[in-house]
């Protein structure tokens, strides 16, 4: 199996775990810390995560770079860029830094909403973290240049074994007392381990050398060309839910961010499952890109990705909405039932953006990332600001509508967009992606309503349910939604299945 088969594989494995260990061990990392202290330990997480962008898009931009002197068999530019990047990522960080410090001074003022004691823990993990990042970041380029060699197994092995252990480890440490504190510093050791095998990997595995030839503004000009719009990418990214949370933190109880960190926690676990499915299609279709596709071609090749998708998208949706109020008291208790209004209201602005996942590819190669990055970042923005003023009188429930509204406003723009610019038949799109996949999911809905109110509340009670809803499911969507096409893919996966 070839290297990019084997990290695609790996990409999946990834995924899932992360997703299923991330379920499983929420509930319990809830229970051994508290609401409180579980909502400061998020909240700082989310604070801390907006400093990830401070990368500027140079880890993607090593992986591009590095492929191309690969490529071009070009040792000594190979070696003064990287040495110009591990440069630029020495300033990052002590800017990182400077400001992590002039923020940590100021974090009683910000938390108004918090006990004494809860802004001491909240500086501490702060403190902490903000060092994990100032290493991390240059740290990450060891992995980019082991990516632009084409070399994938390695780093998401390594990536999934560190994941595997570390969630181990949090159990145990979780189940001797430790809170808080002893994850952050259990994340930072993990961080520095991580980061010194990958640094011997490159160094010995790989003979990568990180060598000065000469500094010139036209590399660091070169550099910033590449990854600047993939920096404001990554604000977007960052700005899409955390923004709200860390905006909450201003005024709002611990025990209130705990209950907004699982809302978030289960929609973006809702676009993970999704985005595993259509990211087998991306490469296909980024292929019909470049060799110049027409629109009607690339129209239809977003139809059939976009149904696909919405196949899983509507199951989840459709379970979540019927016995999700359940499945949050079981697995996290009574108290984070707001957190199921949260994650719904999430994963129904998140449905159609996750059914157009084609678009990506498409903006990427037709060089029009700015406008959607720009667009996003503005409304997510003013979203979070409208969030934080309904928050004041709303709470939570404020926040995210707020949030919404932003991610909402931009997503009505980028339909437009892409049918005007992008030249795709986004009527066409609606018609035929929903036209048979929406009535048939109402009348399943209609189905599993009265699976709803069978009496019970355990573990078991809620798996009948939900494999009663899965058999109604399958049932309708194969007979009454599934086209010819897509009956086609499920006979190809049932012969692949090991007899």
């Amino acid at each position: 199996m070839s290297q990019i088969k084997k990290g695609a594989l790996l990409n999946y494995v990834s995924i899932f775990l992360t997703n299923v260990i991330g379920l499983v061990l929420t509930p319990f990392i809830i229970k051994s810390l508290g609401d409180a202290e579980y909502g400061i330990y998020t909240t700082i997480g989310a604070l801390i995560g907006t400093f990830s962008v401070l990368d500027f898009g140079l880890n993607n931009t090593i992986i591009r770079f590095v492929a191309k002197y690969q490529a071009e068999k070009n040792v000594k530019e190979e070696q003064n860029f990287l040495a110009i990047t591990m440069i630029m990522y020495l300033i990052i960080s002590c800017i990182v830094l400077l400001v992590g410090f002039g923020i940590y001074f100021n974090l009683d003022h910000y938390f108004t909403a918090m006990s004494n004691e809860e802004i001491q823990l909240a500086k501490t993990l702060f403190l902490i973290l903000i060092f994990n990042i100032a290493i991390g970041l240059p740290g990450g380029a060891f992995t980019g240049i082991c990516l632009g060699y084409e070399n994938f197994t390695f780093p998401k092995s390594l990536s999934i074994f560190r994941y595997i252990l570390r969630s181990l480890m949090v159990v145990g440490l979780l189940f001797l007392g430790g809170k808080s504190l002893s994850i952050v510093i259990l994340d930072s050791v993990f961080n520095v381990l991580i980061i010194l095998i990958t640094f011997y990997y490159v160094n010995y595995k790989l003979h990568v050398k990180i060598k000065l030839h000469s500094f010139e503004r036209k590399y660091v000009k070169k550099i910033f060309s590449y990854s600047v719009w993939i920096f404001i990418y990554s604000i977007v990214a960052q700005f899409q839910w955390k923004a709200g949370h860390i905006a909450l933190g201003n005024i709002s109880a611990p025990e209130v961010l705990s209950i907004y960190a699982v809302g978030l926690m289960l929609g973006g676990y809702y676009g993970a499952f999704s985005s595993a499915i259509t990211s087998v299609f991306v490469p296909r279709a980024t292929q019909m890109i470049v060799s110049g596709a027409s629109s009607e071609s690339l129209t239809h090749e977003m139809i059939k990705i976009g149904r696909i998708s919405l196949f899983v998208l509507m199951f989840i949706l459709g379970a979540f909405v019927l016995y999700g109020k359940q499945f949050i008291s079981l697995w996290v208790g009574d108290n984070y039932n707001l957190s199921w209004t949260i994650a719904l209201l999430i994963m129904l602005a998140y449905t159609i953006p996750l059914a157009q996942g084609f678009t990506g590819p498409l903006i990427e190669a037709k060089n029009k990332v700015a406008f959607k990055s720009i667009t996003y970042l503005i409304f997510l923005l003013l979203g979070t600001l409208l969030g934080y003023f309904m928050a004041l009188n709303h709470g939570a429930m404020g926040m995210i509508a707020g949030t919404i509204i932003g991610w909402v406003i931009a997503q009505n723009i980028m339909n437009v967009f892409y049918h005007k610019t992008l030249d795709l038949n986004i009527l066409r799109f609606f018609k035929e992606t929903f036209s048979r996949i929406l009535p048939s999911q109402i009348l399943i809905m209609l189905v599993g309503f009265p699976i709803m109110l069978i009496p019970g509340s355990g573990w078991l009670n809620f798996i009948l349910k939900i494999g009663l809803y899965g058999v109604v499911y399958l049932s309708v969507m194969y007979f009454l939604a599934v086209n010819n096409y897509e009956k086609g893919l499920i006979a190809q996966l049932i012969q692949k299945i090991p007899k």
